[in-house]
């Protein structure tokens, strides 16, 4: 006969994982942080806004990325390309930079550097009418390609102009977008493309040759054909490649209820075995071998409308992408940094599964504070797991980053227990921030309050207390050669920590034991 309460403690004890790892001091892994290289945006005209340019700054103040990258450069609702008719009826071409200077003056004056993505097609060069999204961008070839690119050279000369030559330069240059999907480039016609990325690249290179020029920013379908027949062309056009864009993502095929689109999570071993499987094509091309691939959009899910990104779930599933993206990648641009975004039009409330970093109203979202974590790794990485990331720092500081991701739930709690380095005797400090579903999550505040729509501002304060990790610290003195602690990780949780010696320097008379009533 069970006794009682041996039923619930068997549960208990079956759903808390116990995991030890030791750091030594010549402890070295693999890991290549680039979490801060480039972020996503919507299309470009968006910058126009306030509350856009409010979420970019926060974004800023708290990570700083170094590139960011957008559709719609040349869409109508940046108004670059014009025509006007002589008195003999002859069209010419003019172009206009009123809105690109304010753009690219509001990037340059938050850090930013872009990663030019060209397209999409104006409407008064496009040979058809096809469009994709809610802003109707033109996916269709040029109807004249000399047009196309004396609208490329026109922009990147007056940009040079603008903010000079040598600054200019150092921005990367991707041609169009997922060409391989029929929605955004007609009918996914390979060839076309490969002739508007020719076409392009010596246009670019004429006006510089140190623009670097790289492609064909593939997303899902056919990847690996598409990119094994780019290089392929690249070759027999001998055309000197800087580097390859690609897209990943992570999710199931959603299911669309309402404005909402539902996606289960995809095996992420599955998702790097993809990855891999494009590093191994370049490298198969002598010419080619060892070339920068840079993931220029990655989320979970691949809609706008997903609540999962919402969610402390996603934050653990990307802090473990965010470990490992790098391995073979150059960089990796999170899609996006913002839910000011209008690819399925406005959004009906701020929590409507937007890719964004930070919801609309200024909120961030847990998978905010997981780059903020990435960002603040420095140094050698000393410890690499599937839950965990440890560097030393210059300055000997300890800083990690452990998270509990699971596809779905289960109730599984991790605990860790990390043990470093340390002097015998001597007393370390462990400083520790918490985002987890009790920790930090504003969408559970938001529903609470019944999901309003349009948050008054005292709804608006409440969830934005809701939305900041839960920072906590505790002493732990080293025995030996070893200094070490545990961490109860909850599910889909993520816990940054910091561990550094500390001496108690204490004012005259003060006892902190005694004011806490400890003895």
């Amino acid at each position: 006969m069970m006794a009682p309460g041996a039923c619930e403690q068997e549960t208990e004890e079956r759903m808390r994982e116990n995991k030890c790892y030791r750091i030594e001091k010549d402890s070295r892994a693999m890991f290549h942080n680039q979490v801060d290289y480039c972020v996503g945006t919507g299309r470009m005209g968006l910058a126009l806004q306030q509350e856009y340019q409010e979420q970019l700054k926060l974004v800023q103040s708290q990570i700083g990325f170094r590139h960011i990258r957008g559709h719609g450069l040349f869409s109508d609702d940046m108004a670059i390309y014009q025509e006007f008719e002589e008195a003999d009826g002859t069209k010419r071409a003019e172009y206009n930079f009123t809105y690109l200077d304010l753009v690219m003056d509001s990037y340059r004056k938050c850090g930013l550097k872009p990663f030019l993505e060209l397209g999409f097609m104006p409407d008064k060069m496009a040979s058809g009418d096809q469009t994709v999204f809610y802003w109707k961008g033109n996916t269709t070839p040029p109807a004249s390609y000399a047009a196309w690119c004396d609208l490329t050279t026109a922009t990147l000369r007056h940009l040079m102009e603008r903010y000079g030559e040598d600054e200019v330069v150092t921005w990367p240059i991707e041609v169009w977008n997922e060409p391989n999907l029929p929605g955004f480039w007609k009918d996914a016609d390979m060839q076309e493309y490969f002739r508007l990325f020719e076409e392009t690249f010596r246009a670019v290179k004429k006006v510089d040759e140190r623009f670097r020029v790289g492609g064909p920013a593939v997303c899902g379908v056919q990847d690996e054909l598409w990119i094994r027949k780019f290089l392929e062309f690249c070759r027999e056009r001998q055309i000197a490649l800087d580097f390859v864009t690609r897209h990943h993502y992570t999710t199931e095929l959603p299911e669309d209820v309402g404005h909402y689109g539902y996606a289960a999570l995809s095996d992420a071993e599955q998702g790097f075995l993809n990855l891999q499987s494009s590093r191994d094509i370049i490298d198969s091309f002598e010419e080619y071998r060892g070339m920068e691939i840079h993931i220029t959009e990655f989320n979970t899910s691949y809609i706008p409308n997903c609540p999962l990104h919402d969610t402390n779930q996603n934050a653990a599933y990307i802090a473990h992408q965010l470990s490992r993206l790098g391995d073979r990648n150059e960089s990796y641009s999170y899609w996006t940094f913002g839910d000011i975004f209008e690819e399925r039009g406005v959004p009906f409330t701020p929590f409507h599964g937007g890719f964004g970093l930070v919801a609309n109203g200024g909120i961030p979202k847990p998978t905010f504070w997981v780059f903020k974590f990435y960002k603040d790794l420095n140094g050698v990485c000393v410890c690499k797991e599937e839950d965990l990331v440890v560097t030393k720092g210059d300055d000997g500081i300890y800083r990690g980053i452990a998270w509990n991701a699971a596809r779905q739930r289960t109730g599984r709690e991790l605990e860790i227990t990390v043990s470093f380095p340390a002097k015998d005797g001597q007393d370390y400090v462990v400083v520790t921030k918490t985002v987890d579903e009790e920790t930090c999550n504003p969408l559970r505040m938001w529903h609470n309050l019944g999901e309003p729509s349009s948050p008054n501002q005292r709804q608006k304060e409440l969830i934005l207390a809701c939305a900041r990790p839960f920072v906590s610290s505790g002493r732990a003195k080293a025995s030996g050669e070893q200094v070490g602690f545990s961490m109860s990780v909850k599910e889909h949780g993520v816990i940054y920590f910091e561990l550094q010696p500390v001496e108690t320097t204490s004012d005259r008379g003060y006892d902190y034991n005694r004011v806490m009533q400890f003895d």
